[in-house]
């Protein structure tokens, strides 16, 4: 398993953690519920953490992409300043729920304030998670790329490809 398996393997945990931590928030803000808010704080904390090896791992994953045909040096810069940002607000989110999480635990009058701190700055992980993750893709899937319109790679029809029994 090289750098660039690595990266896919973590990589898709810094975008999708916040944003079941954002449902279960929300689930707790609906039903009134303290035990659903702190869930969905620890939730955000362990994204925080997850987001640790998914930004390790990109410089090693970068040295593979730039060898592959297709990959710009452009594509895998854009990618890496959106993660970077992600990465920051991830790590953010996480620090403001451990604060939140002390602030419930303890009974704190401001513990709300927190969680709906909490939910704006999720808002805005969910928006830079999806840059990041558009951005990512867009250096090894061709065909989610600005501009791509699939005239490139039609396919002959009736063309038996490799591997089919027909």
């Amino acid at each position: 398993m090289n750098d660039a398996h690595l990266h896919l393997v973590f990589n898709h945990f810094p975008i999708i953690v916040p944003i079941v931590g954002m449902l279960i928030l929300m689930v707790g803000f609906f039903i009134g519920s303290d035990v659903v808010k702190k869930t969905a704080l620890g939730v955000f904390i362990l994204g925080a953490v997850l987001t640790f090896p998914a930004m390790y791992t990109g410089e090693g994953a970068e040295e593979i992409a730039e060898t592959l045909p297709d990959v710009t040096k452009q594509l895998i810069h854009e990618h890496e300043e959106k993660a970077e940002t992600l990465a920051i607000i991830n790590y953010i989110l996480g620090i403001v729920s451990l604060i939140g999480f002390w602030a419930y635990w303890k009974q704190k009058s401001f513990a709300n304030y927190f969680a709906i701190a909490i939910l704006v700055l999720g808002l805005t992980g969910i928006y830079f998670g999806k840059m990041t993750g558009t951005s990512g893709g867009e250096i090894r899937h061709t065909e989610i790329r600005v501009g791509y319109d699939g005239s490139q790679n039609i396919a002959p029809e009736n063309k038996v490809l490799e591997g089919d029994d027909e």
